[in-house]
């Protein structure tokens, strides 16, 4: 099954009549909704399986059992998000995909969800993207835009203590915040966009289609597996919400507190890992989530199309274009000792150097 070459409908054939299968997705939105989407009908028709996410610097394992999702080589590798492929994958097996489900993913692969092929059975509301109908927790934590009190639930209570209570004006509230804070960039304007104007989705998990992405994209870095699970449609909401909110908290911190630097192509942003996870409270992290500070420094505050954030030994990188960023990041991890990877727009590294020698390295490469 790892190996390329197959149509999606001859995968659905071996599929239908395999007695184990392995599905590894790559440690995104888009892959682990699209696994999410894969497991659901696998457990339908009883095919036993088991699933892995895959961390970005790695590579999924090759064997005959996997499915591997998300990577440039494999059975399911397009140009179309994940989840779309895969949506039509889960049709071939007589199987219902679920739109939600399918819709985040393809918002997480940064689609909008009316550009793909899949229907769109969601109406879109008035008011801003997010999985809580609390618009405090969720413009505080949303990590679709970076606004001057994003990461902030005092500040964003503030700012709506005067405001009318309706969708249009928490959506221009959130765009003069996103646009008007400081070190913004013009291309923070169209950004903010994938936020506003959401698909509600009544009968979801979350309140949006674009809020049930953000926490896919953000537990896929923060907690692949419980990403995975929720996935799945297990009942672990209350889980998935507060791992969402402590990732945001870190990234727009992180992001925030910077040093950064300008090259000729490349917005690079140093994150101190000794003081990013700030408040005591959010409790022990992971690491440092540098790529969603890495994407919120690309889409809010690069003048330039590729934004690279580097803390400690970890980096991340996030391009306005595709690029050839996951080979450019294994490339210089690889020259330092570590992994690295990703696909043409996002790519993350791992590395055995100072983090300024990393940064060398990518500007050499991209500039």
């Amino acid at each position: 099954m790892a190996a390329t070459g197959r149509s999606v409908g001859d995968l659905a054939v071996t599929l239908a009549d395999a007695p184990f299968v392995r599905v590894a997705p790559r440690a995104d939105g888009d892959a682990i909704a699209a696994a999410g989407l894969l497991l659901r009908v696998l457990a339908e028709r009883s095919i036993p399986f088991q699933a892995r996410v895959v961390a970005t610097t790695t590579e999924p394992p090759e064997d005959d059992v996997t499915v591997p999702i998300g990577f440039a080589d494999g059975p399911l590798s397009s140009d179309r998000p994940a989840s779309a492929v895969v949506a039509d994958l889960v049709r071939d097996l007589g199987g219902d995909p679920d739109p939600a489900l399918a819709l985040a993913g393809c918002h997480a692969a940064e689609t909008p969800p009316n550009a793909t092929d899949l229907d769109v059975p969601f109406e879109r509301r008035t008011g801003v993207g997010i999985p809580t109908a609390d618009p405090v927790d969720g413009l505080a934590h949303s990590t679709l835009v970076h606004a001057g009190f994003s990461g902030d639930e005092s500040a964003v209570g503030a700012a709506l203590a005067d405001l009318a209570d309706d969708g249009r004006s928490i959506a221009s509230l959130l765009a003069l915040e996103t646009v008007g804070a400081e070190g913004a960039t013009a291309r923070g304007a169209d950004r903010v966009e994938r936020a506003l104007r959401p698909h509600a989705t009544p009968d979801g998990p979350f309140e949006s289609v674009e809020g049930y992405a953000d926490v896919l994209d953000c537990l896929a870095c923060e907690t692949p597996g419980l990403a995975l699970a929720l996935a799945m449609g297990h009942d672990v909401r209350v889980e998935a919400l507060e791992a969402w909110r402590v990732h945001a908290k870190a990234a727009h911190r992180g992001l925030r507190g910077a040093t950064t630097e300008r090259y000729d192509g490349l917005f690079v942003a140093r994150v101190d890992p000794t003081t990013e996870s700030g408040d005591p409270e959010d409790g022990p992290r992971r690491s440092v989530p540098v790529e969603t500070i890495a994407r919120l420094l690309r889409d809010f505050r690069s003048p330039e199309p590729i934004a690279l954030a580097v803390a400690g030994g970890e980096a991340a990188a996030a391009s306005v274009e595709p690029a050839s960023i996951g080979e450019t990041m294994g490339d210089a991890a690889a020259s330092l000792g570590g992994s690295g990877g990703g696909t043409a727009t996002r790519a993350s590294a791992t590395f055995d150097a100072e983090p300024s020698a990393f940064a060398d390295a990518v500007r050499r490469a991209v500039t």
